[in-house]
């Protein structure tokens, strides 16, 4: 079982944690990450794409020439797909690109990726992170206290207004990321280096993936 110190802001070591086997030290499997980043990166895709097709470009009600004698190959419409301002063929429609992934695969997937971040020695727990007012400085200086100012994805516990200066803070910063528990993704864990997570919130996602 994972037992890693809990600090408050100021980097002083408060206690132990012991982290469920289950959650943050499962093996490790890659193929999973490629399903689930599919998967989210699918799901975000807006899908609003379209073009017009030879029937829904205006113009072209005219035959454009006669039938024969011209030496020109018939044509009934100036809007045909091998025209100039014709429509086209085959061409993208709007439509969702989401696909089913198994609710157990997706979250095998996140065990795996904090799993990952534990074994790395890239997983920091705060007793609690809070701030009293949104101040990037401030902000800064606490990532640096923890030598994680490159990259962080910071998981705060459920949503509400004591995180709004969290969020507010870490908004403009580079590489790193707030989200609330609910918000605890494969995607976001892998793209950040370092990952940290408040008391709350590890009981919280103990809770949902236990």
């Amino acid at each position: 079982m994972p037992t890693l110190p809990v600090y408050n802001i100021n980097k002083e070591e408060l206690e132990q944690i012991e982290l469920s086997d289950s959650i943050f030290g499962v093996e490790v499997r890659e193929g999973l990450f490629y399903d689930a980043v599919r998967y989210q990166l699918a799901k975000r895709r807006s899908g609003t794409h379209a073009v017009k097709s030879r029937s829904q470009v205006s113009g072209g009600g005219k035959k454009p020439f006669r039938q024969k004698g011209t030496g020109r190959a018939r044509a009934g419409t100036t809007r045909a797909v091998h025209w100039r301002g014709g429509g086209v063929v085959h061409g993208p429609r709007v439509r969702s690109h989401a696909h089913k992934l198994n609710k157990k695969t997706r979250q095998a997937a996140l065990k795996a990726a904090l799993s990952r971040r534990c074994e790395e020695g890239s997983l920091t727990v705060f007793d609690a992170f809070q701030m009293e007012k949104p101040k990037t400085k401030d902000f800064l200086s606490v990532l640096n206290t923890f030598g994680v100012q490159d990259s962080l994805l910071l998981i705060t516990g459920a949503d509400n207004n004591k995180d709004d200066a969290v969020f507010l803070s870490a908004r403009n910063i580079k590489n790193v990321k707030v989200l609330s528990v609910e918000g605890l993704n494969v995607y976001d864990i892998l793209k950040h280096q370092n990952l940290a997570l408040t008391k709350s919130a590890v009981a919280a996602v103990t809770e949902r993936l236990g």
